[in-house]
């Protein structure tokens, strides 16, 4: 009890009280607390989605006969293949995809019917390839509703002696926002962490305001983390706000422990905040600090898993990201919610977490105590 008394008396709580008062009248950062957040969450949570639909379909069918009939028809019978066009001319199939029109054409040669009466028969399919991820699924898509079609045609049912019976864990409808939004939640806290914290530092040297802590009986480290400690508690508002719309909007189920979540969550915006007050040291001006920020960021994003599965990197990217704090967090994040796991299975990535606020933490005071110097 001595101990706590102490710290309310001391000036590392006077400076925190100090930037409370700092942050709540600086009506432009509570609205960046809360706004952009809010925004982010259900645009990328919305709009990330690796299913594709409404592929527009251009055919050209020379055969014109009831089999031919029926595989156009299996082909738009889902909200995957759309018939936009009927062209009369291979020529002008060619043209419409060229120009964006088609994302994939048909030809069914007028050799069809006695081709697959003798169980050989072909088409030509072109899909739009600019969209590498698109043309892929769009192929296997095509596929698939060709094999079904040959299945409709083979009378005949042969029994077979394996049936595997597949159980989808954690994800059974295979919801793809239980994927991305807590990805997102991380990339959020992450982008606005570093630049609120950032750009906080950089407003005072700007106005002169960081000379008069020279003044203060403070500490390097304490007047530093005054500064980290109400951004830390001002920010587990855009966490819980995050995980309110995952819950609530999106169904995301919450299946671990709620405290050890909003633990280690505080423990990362103190890893982005402390990378903010890092870039803070480095810059001169807001501008800058906002350049540097989505300099850093991005690639913090691209190899964290948030959107893309880290495993369809290439392996020294995946190596790599093993250096991103934004990784561990999101593993976290993913681990707690879907699958409901404990420290026992995310001890690592706390480490991680731990060692990089350490290593950020010691580089800003270092950078902080030669700017105050």
């Amino acid at each position: 009890m001595k101990y706590i008394l102490r710290l309310f008396d001391s000036p590392f709580w006077a400076l925190v009280r100090k930037e409370f008062r700092q942050i709540l009248r600086n009506k432009q950062l509570i609205v960046l607390l809360i706004v952009p957040p809010t925004v982010q969450l259900l645009i990328y949570g919305t709009a990330l989605n690796p299913d594709v639909h409404n592929l527009r379909l251009g055919v050209i069918d020379y055969a014109n006969v009831e089999a031919s009939r029926e595989l156009v028809s299996a082909m738009t019978s889902n909200r995957v293949f759309i018939l936009e066009s009927v062209p009369t001319s291979e020529k002008e199939l060619s043209r419409q995809v060229e120009e964006g029109k088609l994302d994939v054409g048909v030809i069914i040669p007028p050799e069809f019917p006695r081709r697959l009466a003798q169980k050989s028969a072909e088409i030509q399919v072109f899909i739009d390839g600019v969209n590498a991820n698109t043309a892929g699924i769009a192929s296997g898509y095509m596929n698939q509703i060709i094999q079904q079609y040959n299945r409709r045609l083979v009378k005949v049912q042969t029994s077979s002696f394996v049936s595997p019976q597949v159980v989808f864990l954690y994800n059974p409808g295979l919801t793809s926002s239980w994927f991305f939004v807590p990805g997102v939640m991380g990339l959020v806290l992450t982008l606005i962490g570093t630049l609120v914290s950032a750009v906080t530092v950089v407003k005072e040297k700007d106005t002169g305001t960081l000379e008069q802590l020279l003044m203060t009986p403070a500490a390097d480290w304490e007047i530093l983390l005054s500064k980290i400690v109400p951004l830390v508690l001002l920010m587990m508002g855009d966490v819980l706000l995050a995980l309110t719309l995952g819950l609530v909007v999106f169904n995301l189920p919450f299946r671990g422990n709620f405290l050890l979540f909003f633990g280690l969550s505080s423990m990362y915006l103190f890893v982005g905040i402390s990378l903010g007050m890092m870039l803070a040291t480095i810059t001169r001006s807001q501008q800058q600090v906002v350049l540097t920020s989505f300099f850093i960021n991005m690639p913090l994003v691209q190899t964290s898993g948030a959107i893309a599965p880290i495993e369809a990197m290439p392996p020294f990217f995946q190596v790599l990201s093993l250096l991103n704090p934004l990784r561990h967090y999101i593993t976290i994040v993913r681990g707690i919610l879907l699958k409901g796991v404990g420290i026992d299975v995310l001890w690592m990535n706390v480490l991680a977490l731990v060692g990089f606020a350490v290593v950020l933490m010691t580089i800003s005071v270092k950078r902080f105590r030669s700017q105050l110097s």
